[in-house]
């Protein structure tokens, strides 16, 4: 459980950083400190972890989910991430969607340096990539078309 709990507390550490410390605390109503815990690898932390609630939360606000993505990977799941919502309405123009896609892309390679790190990447967490990739490239074919149809 040892593995287990450290490879979530780092997941669980990236997606308070990727919200941000300020608007995590906010999000969840706990202090700066009690989120520490959550992801410290401090011995006397090591049986804390961050509760459901709170991870749904901070993965509402958050560009990925970490948390839930950590958590399918070691069950062997292979998630879909598609951060369109498409109930919301549209906002933003080229530059927004232009930001929106570096930061995916920002992510994913941040998920590629982590798969790496211990020097082998795992079939999971190279169908993730993969499918990522895929995507990213699917989201630059449609933003192509969009400018194509603006354009005339």
């Amino acid at each position: 459980m040892a593995g287990v709990g450290s490879y979530l507390k780092k997941h669980t550490e990236a997606l308070v950083k990727d919200v941000g410390i300020e608007a995590a605390c906010d999000l969840t109503g706990k202090s700066k400190a009690t989120l520490g815990r959550y992801y410290s690898d401090h011995d006397e932390h090591s049986d804390r972890f961050m509760p459901v609630d709170a991870v749904a939360a901070l993965e509402e606000a958050s560009s990925y989910p970490h948390v839930t993505s950590a958590l399918a990977e070691l069950k062997g799941i292979s998630l879909s991430f598609d951060d369109r919502r498409r109930n919301e309405d549209k906002k933003g123009g080229i530059s927004t969607d232009v930001i929106a896609l570096s930061q995916r892309f920002a992510m994913l390679m941040a998920e590629y340096h982590q798969s790496i790190e211990d020097g082998v990447i795992t079939i999971n967490e190279a169908k993730r990539l993969l499918k990522e990739t895929l995507a990213l490239q699917q989201v630059l074919i449609d933003m192509k078309l969009h400018l194509e149809d603006e354009a005339g």
